[in-house]
């Protein structure tokens, strides 16, 4: 059975950090590139980062450029979003997704809040 499982949201202070993780199982996962997407309330689903499966390059949205990080342990099955320098704004839901050609799968999504 194919699974994203997201872990590490919560409540954290603007200027703190995160570091959420996704762990995948059911699929061969070095293939597949990852991506995480965050929604806010009110607000389009919007694309994070990227990171490739053959070469592990990595993009990010403008947004947190400079202040997130995405990587992947292929040994582990599980890809990260270490997130620094937290700001109100990025307080949305954030899912892991897999992406192999027109293949998609996607976690249930994790709740980070960035509040005082």
């Amino acid at each position: 059975q194919v699974q994203l499982v997201e872990s590490g949201g919560g409540l954290v202070q603007p200027g703190g950090s995160l570091r959420l993780s996704c762990a995948a199982s059911g699929f061969t996962f070095s293939m597949y590139a990852m991506r995480w997407y965050r929604q806010a309330p009110g607000k389009e689903r919007e694309l994070v980062a990227t990171i490739t499966s053959a070469r592990g390059s990595t993009n990010y949205a403008e947004s947190v450029k400079g202040r997130f990080t995405i990587s992947r342990d292929n040994a582990k099955n599980t890809v990260y979003l270490q997130m620094n320098s937290l700001k109100p704004e990025d307080t949305a839901v954030y899912y892991c997704s897999a992406l192999r050609a027109f293949v998609n799968y996607w976690g249930q999504g994790t709740q980070v809040t960035v509040s005082s």
